[in-house]
């Protein structure tokens, strides 16, 4: 339901944006843009055709340009970045906290980024720098290195005075993190304890140490599934020798969750999460041109088993309009189990351990599904035709084709990810041309063996 009103939102937003832009009226395009935080300006300009997307965002505050450019997808970003002036950069990225920073500084000009690190003091390079020595896609890419540290043998009221002076405080702030005079991580206090609990209570008799440090090197994906499985806000990051180097947030793991949703269903049709929506035509078809290419050259090698079936075809012409029927119902079948085991690796559901098990469950369902469907349409083909042995050869290959793309579909993310290769990129290609060579074969040759023969 959420998702549905945040859609809505932006389909009103935009549909509001677009009446300002084509009556001409620039005070009414600032008004509604002064209404929205980056996130929203952000869905807007990727929502755009890129004359409109300019005229917008010149009419975007300043100090909203870092906001948003953390926002939009990769090639988005690298054209408003060069449509901006190297001062507004500048300025825009004073405004950004250290590891939103960290994901954009590599996409700013050079002159840009060498003003930026030199308007930073020493100790916020230091943290840009860490940051941005790890893996974009790690626990150590997420981390925020600003946090609020205490030590165990205060009390409540140090904390709370600490606090004051202190000041500023970062964002999404539910708990500080307890560490020794090393640096080493101990626990959690929840901000609640120190709000509520009597001022002379002592933090080491309140520190709450049921949740685990993240990993610096824990993979974004497993990150994810660690927010989701405790129910965390935010979240302490150590080294392999405990210490503290930072923190990370909900806000940073919907992120995650959303780039991975993306990367799953684009994916799957050989498109990129970080293309823009509005590429100018020629440069959208080359990036088409590959993925076509290996469709097309799996559709021949399924016409060329098709091809050898011709004089088959030629007898019992009734078999090309049945054969895709067979194709179309064990792709399906394929699609099903395919899907189910690329979440299942994706959420660490899938492992060695349970391959087998889910395999033969997979199977198990396709024959039920194959006997199922069979038996519908065995009685079509007989219905239509009036020819029992047909009727009988349709049968047969339904199952045969749904037992074989239940077994493709559970064996093939797991193969090509020991190849490294991404089965969401990779595995319904493969799959297609399995489900339709084993159909053509399953139903035209034993249509040959059994129907012509006699």
């Amino acid at each position: 339901m959420r998702e549905y009103q945040h859609e809505e939102k932006t389909a009103r937003h935009l549909d509001r944006l677009s009446d300002a832009l084509d009556s001409g009226v620039q005070s009414q395009v600032k008004q509604l843009l002064n209404s929205l935080n980056g996130a929203e300006i952000g869905d807007l300009l990727e929502s755009l055709p890129q004359t409109k997307r300019q005229a917008v965002w010149d009419f975007v505050k300043v100090d909203l340009d870092g906001d948003v450019l953390v926002e939009v997808n990769d090639e988005v970003r690298a054209g408003l970045i060069r449509d901006t002036s190297a001062d507004d950069l500048i300025q825009a990225m004073s405004d950004l906290d250290i590891d939103d920073l960290a994901d954009i500084l590599n996409d700013l000009p050079d002159a840009v980024i060498k003003e930026v690190l030199r308007a930073m003091d020493r100790q916020d390079r230091e943290r840009l720098a860490q940051v941005m020595s790890y893996p974009e896609d790690s626990a150590g890419g997420l981390m925020n290195p600003d946090v609020v540290t205490v030590r165990p043998d205060v009390s409540l009221d140090v904390v709370l005075r600490y606090l004051r002076v202190r000041g500023e405080l970062p964002d999404v702030f539910d708990q500080l993190f307890v560490v020794d005079r090393a640096g080493i991580y101990i626990g959690q206090l929840k901000l609640a304890d120190v709000l509520t609990k009597e001022p002379t209570s002592q933090v080491t008799d309140l520190i709450d140490t049921s949740t685990e440090a993240i990993p610096v090197d824990m993979p974004a994906r497993q990150v994810a599934i660690e927010f989701e499985h405790d129910d965390l806000v935010s979240a302490p990051v150590t080294d392999k020798d405990g210490l503290l180097l930072g923190r990370i947030t909900i806000d940073d793991v919907v992120d995650v969750i959303r780039e991975e949703g993306e990367h799953m269903v684009l994916t799957a049709a050989g498109l990129d999460e970080e293309d823009d929506m509005f590429a100018p035509v020629l440069q959208s078809a080359r990036r088409r041109w590959l993925w076509l290419s290996v469709n097309l050259i799996t559709a021949l090698l399924a016409a060329v088993v098709l091809y050898a079936f011709q004089p088959t075809l030629d007898q019992l012409v009734e078999l090309a309009v049945l054969f895709p029927v067979v194709m179309s119902m064990g792709g399906i079948a394929g699609t099903q189990t395919l899907t189910l085991m690329i979440r299942g690796m994706a959420t660490g559901q899938v492992s060695a351990r349970n391959s087998m098990a889910i395999l033969r469950k997979e199977l198990a369902v396709g024959i039920l599904n194959g006997i199922l469907f069979s038996i519908v349409i065995a009685a079509i083909a007989y219905f239509w035709y009036g020819d029992p042995g047909l009727g009988f050869v349709m049968a047969i290959a339904i199952i045969v084709n749904l037992m074989a793309g239940a077994l493709a579909g559970a064996l093939i993310p797991v193969i090509l990810k020991r190849m490294s290769i991404d089965p969401a990129l990779a595995g319904g290609v493969v799959l297609t041309t399995v489900t339709d060579v084993v159909g053509i074969f399953a139903f035209i040759g034993l249509a040959s063996y059994l129907l012509l023969a006699n």
